[in-house]
């Protein structure tokens, strides 16, 4: 639950600062034009040198990467199928890119770019591959060095554990309510 609530404060925040980033308007003398040819971005960026290029594909890569693992965070599920997760992660993450970019067409100064959107989605598919499956393994494997220990006249802490968690699953037979006849 804890990190359920951290991951969607901490995705509320992310996006909160994205829209910062991206939609704010810049003065400039000339606007080029909107890029809607797939990859012709990145060749641009590679015909400028490989350090320019490796800035401006990198700084595409991690604007939204960080979504890669807040959104399966803010979902809050340990026992997922990892395709599946993979798929949803990165259906939202192209979905949220393209709205900013859609959204970049009201503001001066901001021009419309379709390798924005392939570069940020595949910083979200290359996020959720290196982070959450291992995260998600350890949160299902429970903190690191947790010992039993046991107080005298007390019973333990696994003990305590196992109580509560036979509390809340069951929860004592069904009640019945008595039948009441149907007048004649």
């Amino acid at each position: 639950m804890v990190v359920r609530v951290a991951g969607f404060a901490l995705l509320l925040a992310h996006l909160l600062l994205v829209a910062w980033v991206t939609l704010r308007p810049r003065d400039v003398a000339w606007v080029t034009a909107p890029n809607l040819t797939p990859l012709a971005g990145i060749e641009g960026d590679l015909a400028l040198g490989p350090a320019e290029a490796a800035r401006r594909i990198v700084c595409g890569l991690l604007l939204l990467a960080p979504l890669g693992v807040l959104l399966p965070m803010a979902d809050g599920r340990l026992t997922v199928s990892p395709w599946a997760s993979l798929a949803r992660t990165t259906a939202a993450g192209a979905l949220v890119s393209l709205a900013v970019e859609l959204l970049q067409t009201a503001v001066p100064g901001q021009v419309v770019d379709v390798d924005s959107v392939l570069l940020n989605t595949a910083g979200v598919a290359l996020a959720h591959v290196l982070f959450v499956p291992a995260g998600r393994a350890r949160l299902r494997r429970g903190p690191r060095g947790t010992r039993s220990s046991s107080r005298p006249g007390g019973p333990s802490s696994s003990g305590r554990t196992a109580e509560r968690a036979s509390q809340r699953t069951s929860q004592g037979p069904t009640p019945t309510i008595p039948r009441v006849g149907i007048a004649p």
